[in-house]
């Protein structure tokens, strides 16, 4: 509300000092809203970026899994046996189990270090796909200025989301076809 209250403060400042052209003054201005975080939940582009990433990454999700069932038998079956074993077979064992688990944990931080920079990759995607379709939404519909998460209150009158959350869904829909 603040940004709104500045903006519109601007522009009345421009317009008693007379540094506004006359039609802009004769003319009301078109503002509207978008609400960047419910776009980037529920536009189609976005669900299909979190499919893609999870396709991407479940193979090595599962492989970390099955590592970690692994060293939980061993570190059963060193808990179960251990007082009947051989020291030289339950240091074996012992450091099995520490080798596990340092490959356990080398292969978690690189899963998480690789699924952080793909997500990032798809997000800068995502930001300049709702960027490029706020930029042609505001042209074809004649907006003067298109506010977004930085406002703290907004009309249903000036929120223009569901607009472009339905031209975002028209172009996924139009892209997937053509795909096919």
């Amino acid at each position: 509300m603040q940004q709104l209250y500045k903006h519109l403060c601007l522009i009345s400042l421009l317009a008693v000092a007379g540094l506004l052209p006359g039609p802009v003054l004769a003319e009301e201005i078109k503002i509207g809203f978008v609400s960047m975080a419910r776009l980037l939940k529920e536009a189609p582009q976005a669900e299909a970026a979190r499919k893609k990433l999870e396709n991407e990454f479940a193979p090595r999700d599962t492989k970390i899994v099955a590592m970690q069932k692994n060293l939980k038998k061993i570190e059963e079956k060193l808990g179960k046996d251990a007082t009947v074993m051989s020291d030289a077979v339950r240091k074996k064992l012992e450091r099995q189990i520490v080798a596990e688990k340092r490959d356990i944990k080398r292969s978690r931080e690189e899963f998480t270090e690789d699924l952080n920079i793909r997500r990032n990759e798809e997000l800068n995607k995502l930001q300049k796909l709702i960027y490029d379709s706020i930029n042609g939404f505001a042209e074809d519909e004649n907006f003067d200025i298109i506010l977004g998460d930085s406002i703290l209150y907004t009309s249903k009158r000036v929120d223009v989301t569901e607009r472009v959350l339905a031209r975002l869904k028209k172009k996924h829909k139009a892209t997937t076809s053509e795909n096919k």
